[in-house]
C-alpha cells in the first residue's frame, strides 16, 4: 500500500469517526431537550395549577391528549413533546417570570391570570381563559400583552 493509499483510508476512518461523533452529539442534544423539557413541562404544570386553571384548560393549554395530561401529571419523565408543546411551555414559563417581575406579591403574580381583563385584547376576559381556546396564537399574544407590562425589556 503506498503512501496515498493509506493518507485515503485514514481520512476514510477519520470520516466514519466524525459521523459517529455527530450521532452522538445529535443524541447528547436530544437528552438536553428531554431534560429541558422535563423540567419545563413539571414548573409549567405547577404554574397552570397555581393559576387556578382548570384540567381542561390545561390539557388545551399545553395540547396534551387527556390520558396524556393525567400520566405526564404523575410523572413528567414520560412525556415525549414535540416542539409546538416545547414552544408552548416556554411561553407560559416567559408569561409566568413576567409576571413575577411585574408583581411584588405572590397573590397578584398567580392571581393576574385568573381577573377579568380589560385591556382591548382581553375584552373583559381573564387571560386563562383566552389561553386556555389552545390557539397558539392567543398565547402568543398574552405573552406579548404581559411582556409589555413590563417594558418588554430582559
Amino acid at each position: 500500500m503506498d503512501y496515498s493509499q493509506l493518507k485515503l483510508e485514514a481520512l476514510f476512518k477519520l470520516g466514519k469517526a466524525d459521523k459517529m461523533k455527530t450521532l452522538q452529539d445529535k443524541n447528547t442534544e436530544k437528552a438536553d431537550i428531554k431534560k429541558a423539557a422535563t423540567a419545563g413541562l413539571k414548573a409549567s404544570l405547577n404554574i397552570l395549577d397555581k393559576w387556578g386553571a382548570s384540567t381542561d384548560q390545561a390539557i388545551n393549554i399545553l395540547q396534551l391528549g387527556r390520558a396524556t395530561y393525567f400520566n405526564v401529571k404523575k410523572d413528567p419523565t414520560k412525556a415525549n413533546l414535540n416542539n409546538d408543546q416545547i414552544e408552548r411551555l416556554s411561553y407560559l414559563l416567559n408569561i409566568h417570570q413576567a409576571l413575577r417581575l411585574v408583581f411584588d406579591n405572590p397573590e397578584n403574580a398567580y392571581g393576574f391570570m385568573g381577573f377579568e381583563n380589560n385591556n382591548e385584547f382581553f375584552n373583559g376576559k381573564k387571560p386563562l381563559d383566552v389561553i386556555a381556546t389552545g390557539s397558539f396564537g392567543s398565547l402568543y399574544e398574552t405573552f406579548k400583552r404581559i411582556d409589555a407590562m413590563r417594558g418588554a425589556q430582559w
